[in-house]
């Protein structure tokens, strides 16, 4: 499925660049027919500046992206699995060089210009082919594909990459699972959302979206060259033969640990100049964003991996020795009508305490006392407090007794609120519900010594 799509494409811009050289060669190759509009910013890029050739170069080095992905499937390949990578990367690298070089240079001669709305491919294709034709539509279906697998990349990589970062406690945990199809869901639906917000943010520029790309993934080569300059360095201080193990890798002596070094500080360097040309060069071509999102990315994934640190060290058990026993356990039972609802409540409250006190808050007078007749009869002698609410509050009168209550309790006392919860047959019944548990359980949750506890009750009924 990955292959056909690969070869159709290889096939097809083969074909437009040869084909474009032949003619070129015999004369006959012509010019972009009716091409589209060429808007110059300013007149000062006509001629050759550094800037210009600053700005051509950090556009082009993100033409040369995307081979770095053998690194990343190495596992793929069969045995030996470094050789045959290389291989293919070596594979790779000439097919792109030859492709990008070839492209380069009939663009000159027919006279494509860079426009946001027709590739550079499309105008060689069209000119090469002759119109709109077969072989036309063939190369830009085969171009479509490719960037479509090229995306996969990505839905791919990020998802293994934020389930690792998940798993050190610097993104949310929930990153790190996978899900019913055994990929992680979580990552793929992230990027998803992500990609789809950009799209519409940039109103899908490409010359917008550009610099988010380029200035992340060539600060990823930077930090990645950096880091295995740093392992080369390590390899060498070690003496032959021993073998240290550190986080997620083994270090051992390397003979030729020293032409590593420096070819991985070489890389770094070129790349993080990329970064520097990119992030001047396009500031304004919407580089100053990532500028902003990648250091507050770094302060988040921190105050992240500090939250599960604080957490760990909360919840540990060492030197924590045995909990207090508890004392007294209250039960109070918010009351808004004695039905079968609250009676399964209250034989639940049973089982947790004898010390039940139910609550009902008193908007009208006469239906309190209704209230108060009813739980005589079915409240079985647990004691009922009734609250005036004179300005008809529901919530906050209760959760001032239950805070009262709580100012008052006895140490190592647990309060428990058993709150009776309707389940309706119907999903869109939830909405014509008060949801009291809810609005105490988001009021309460931060006090020490205190459970909210749901009752479920579920109503079958008939709907006409």
């Amino acid at each position: 499925m990955f292959a056909f799509p690969s070869y159709f494409f290889l096939i097809m811009m083969a074909l437009t660049v040869g084909l474009g050289l032949t003619r070129y060669v015999a004369g006959s190759l012509g010019t972009v027919p009716d091409p589209p509009h060429l808007e110059l910013a300013t007149a000062g890029l006509m001629a050759v500046t550094p800037f210009l050739i600053l700005h051509a170069f950090a556009s082009g080095t993100t033409a040369l992206t995307g081979v770095e992905a053998i690194s990343n499937g190495i596992t793929a390949f069969k045995e030996p699995r470094s050789r045959n990578a290389g291989v293919t990367l070596l594979v790779m690298s000439l097919i792109l060089g030859v492709l990008f070089l070839g492209i380069s240079f009939l663009v000159g001669p027919v006279g494509a210009v860079h426009s946001e709305t027709e590739t550079v491919i499309s105008q060689l294709a069209r000119t090469v082919f002759g119109g709109r034709n077969v072989l036309y539509l063939a190369t830009i279906t085969a171009t479509t594909v490719i960037l479509v697998m090229a995306a996969n990349t990505a839905f791919a990589g990020f998802p293994w990459l934020a389930a690792m970062l998940a798993q050190d406690g610097f993104l949310p945990r929930q990153m790190a699972f996978r899900g019913s199809r055994l990929v992680y869901s979580t990552g793929i639906v992230a990027l998803a959302a992500v990609a789809s917000l950009l799209i519409v943010i940039f109103q899908a520029s490409v010359t917008g979206l550009i610099p988010l790309y380029a200035i992340g993934v060539f600060l990823s080569f930077t930090l990645s060259q950096t880091g295995m300059a740093r392992r080369w360095r390590k390899c060498g201080q070690l003496p032959r033969g021993e073998v240290r193990k550190e986080s997620g890798s083994t270090l051992h002596h390397d003979a030729r640990w020293r032409i590593k070094l420096a070819v991985n500080s070489f890389g770094a360097v070129c790349t993080a100049v990329v970064v520097m040309v990119f992030a001047v060069v396009k500031f304004r071509d919407g580089a100053w964003v990532v500028l902003i999102i990648i250091p507050a990315l770094v302060v988040g994934l921190l105050k992240i991996h500090r939250h599960y640190r604080s957490l760990a060290q909360s919840l540990s058990l060492d030197q924590h020795g045995d909990a207090p026993p508890t004392t007294r356990h209250r039960v109070i039972m918010p009351l808004s009508g004695v039905h079968r609802g609250s009676l399964a409540a209250l034989r639940y409250a049973r089982v947790l305490s004898n010390d039940i006190t139910a609550v009902h808050v008193s908007i009208d007078p006469e239906e309190a006392q209704r209230v108060r007749a009813k739980w005589q009869n079915w409240g079985n002698g647990v004691r009922l407090v009734i609250l005036d609410s004179p300005y008809r509050l529901l919530v906050e009168p209760l959760v001032q007794y239950i805070e009262d209550i709580y100012a008052r309790r006895q140490p190592n006392e647990t309060i428990t609120i058993v709150v009776p919860q309707f389940v309706p047959a119907r999903r869109w019944q939830n909405f014509l519900h008060t949801n009291a548990a809810t609005v105490l359980r988001e009021a309460l949750l931060n006090q020490p010594g205190m459970v909210v506890t749901d009752v479920p009750y579920q109503v079958d009924e008939d709907e006409d």
